[in-house]
């Protein structure tokens, strides 16, 4: 409890001191920086000096401390962080962009996985991811499905030139069906009439939504090449992992479904198993309809285990002058591995380094705008999580942007800045730099030339190159912005031994290393935002 105490009493005094920091008129440079494109702006050599060692240790110790658990999304150490984050942004007099007047962009997150699938046939049991598969986020979780008879229903298509359904009650009944769609001899489709396959085909979903809606219990297909889909799907089948929005909410909406072997089929079929490949045989000759009572005992157990998590992205907006319709955005996840029974994974480098950084860009960016000197375009600092499960917060922005994502110019991203690797363990004054030339030049030229202008650090291409096989490039946020054309810059210190360990710890930073990457990530967000004209995209087939 002391600890917290004097913990609090450190960081108000600190706070207090952030809050109050300011640009004094004298030291404020005339517009006669030059940028590589030869557009001149204000020298930004006061605002980057505001990004110290000091204030980079204070936001760290916040940030890595037992008291936020590690950061892991979705947990209330993710949600103290951004809570964090959102009062620098707050203190620093940025304006609420996000939910509700607020400086989050809400995101959800939903994990669907098996509780326990499985299934017997007269007594008979048959193995998931062998004899059948079952996705979870087209299942509602039901513990047991009880049938003494199956219904098979042709191809399982309701539609104008063809109807499996015609005539045919299916209320509370477990369906067998075909995949795909019937076809005569010549191949073609009795319900679009050519050789084209229509959506029943390539949609199966649809025949889920057509077998809900007329009553059924659930659906089985044969599938004809289990082996081969169970092995292009199994990680949807095992569904463990965090994906965007609140998944497809199967219940009320599909069939509960499964694909099954032709094994398990025949086992289902019995005595009329010639009865049904008669049917089949109709059914391509004629495209006449043709359904058969099967008498059998079947179980079968759906039952899911359902997580729902809620995180956000914190916003801290700084508006531009004259070209704020454009953005630059600047990035770093927050979150981090969170804890594991009682070992906290605290994130000290990764990336509460990037996080703590990107933090004093934001506030010398408000100072700069405070003091009337810019920038021209706006810039958007987003802390996002969700970096640790797939990059997902990243993704949720750029498919659900807060600007226009033809009007992002460019996005700087920051991801583990606060350690120095074995290569540079006699000179800790370098950085990684990827991506900087993948669809941009000029963006390429800009972070060299300020880099001699202000920092001088060694930059190193090593993790840039195409055939890197650690393939850091498509392993952090600026990926997701990449994806969609927009140049993007990663600052990158390399792994360690304690990359992902609880031993990525606050007192093994090199602060005075990161305080100069901080302002190198800071004369690279200046030119991007006060150059004359906006960067252009003059690269292609390196993405």
């Amino acid at each position: 409890m002391l600890r917290y105490l004097i913990l609090g009493i450190f960081l108000l005094g600190s706070l207090m001191a952030q809050g109050q920091k300011k640009i004094k008129p004298k030291q404020k440079a005339k517009s006669t920086l030059k940028f590589t494109d030869g557009s001149k702006a204000v020298d930004p050599t006061p605002f980057l000096k505001t990004i110290t060692a000091d204030d980079l240790q204070m936001h760290l110790s916040v940030l890595a401390s037992d008291e936020f658990e590690g950061r892991e999304t979705g947990t209330e150490g993710n949600k103290k962080a951004a809570q964090y984050i959102a009062e620098q942004f707050k203190k620093n007099g940025l304006p609420n962009i996000g939910h509700q007047y607020s400086y989050y962009q809400k995101v959800n997150f939903i994990s669907e996985m098996w509780d326990d699938v499985g299934m017997q046939i007269d007594g008979k049991e048959y193995r998931h991811l062998w004899d059948f598969y079952a996705f979870p986020n087209t299942n509602a979780s039901v513990p047991s499905i009880e049938a003494n008879e199956v219904l098979f229903i042709g191809y399982g298509i309701s539609d104008k030139n063809y109807d499996d359904y015609k005539g045919v009650n299916v209320t509370d009944k477990v369906l067998l069906s075909y995949m795909g769609e019937p076809t005569d001899g010549s191949g073609k489709s009795y319900v679009t009439g050519t050789k084209e396959k229509s959506d029943w085909t390539t949609d199966w979903r649809k025949k889920l939504k057509i077998a809900q809606q007329k009553g059924a219990k659930a659906i089985l297909f044969i599938d004809g090449d289990i082996k081969k889909n169970i092995a292009d799907n199994r990680r949807f089948l095992l569904g463990s992992r965090l994906k965007l929005g609140e998944g497809e909410k199967p219940k009320g909406k599909f069939a509960n479904n499964a694909f099954i072997s032709t094994t398990v089929a025949k086992a289902l079929m019995g005595k009329k198993y010639k009865k049904i490949v008669k049917a089949r045989k109709k059914i391509e000759k004629k495209g006449a309809p043709k359904n058969v009572l099967l008498k059998t005992n079947l179980q079968l157990n759906l039952a899911k285990k359902v997580d729902r998590l809620a995180g956000e992205n914190v916003l801290g907006y700084i508006e531009g002058t004259d070209l704020k319709d454009e953005v630059v955005v600047v990035t770093a996840h927050y979150d981090h591995l969170g804890k594991r029974g009682e070992d906290i994974y605290n994130g000290a480098d990764d990336n509460g380094s990037g996080t703590s950084t990107v933090l004093e860009v934001a506030q010398a960016l408000s100072l700069a705008q405070k003091e009337g000197a810019g920038p021209r375009r706006s810039v958007l600092i987003m802390l996002v999580t969700g970096e640790e499960k797939g990059l997902l917060g990243s993704k949720y922005y750029v498919e659900n942007p807060i600007f226009k994502i033809e009007n992002t110019i460019a996005n700087v991203n920051v991801d583990m800045v606060g350690r120095v690797d074995d290569k540079y363990k006699d000179n800790p004054n370098y950085i990684y730099v990827i991506g900087s030339d993948r669809l941009s030049t000029e963006l390429h030229k800009i972070n060299e030339s300020v880099n001699k202008k202000y920092t001088n650090l060694t930059l190193d291409y090593t993790y840039n190159a195409d055939d890197d096989p650690n393939r850091y490039y498509y392993r952090s946020d600026h990926y997701n912005f990449a994806e969609k054309g927009i140049p993007a810059i990663f600052y990158f210190n390399g792994t360690h031994a304690d990359y992902h360990r609880t031993t990525d710890t606050v007192e093994k930073i090199n602060f005075e290393k990161m305080a100069k990457i901080g302002q190198l990530v800071f004369a690279t967000v200046w030119e991007l935002a006060n150059r004359d004209k906006r960067i252009e995209v003059d690269v292609t087939g390196r993405n």
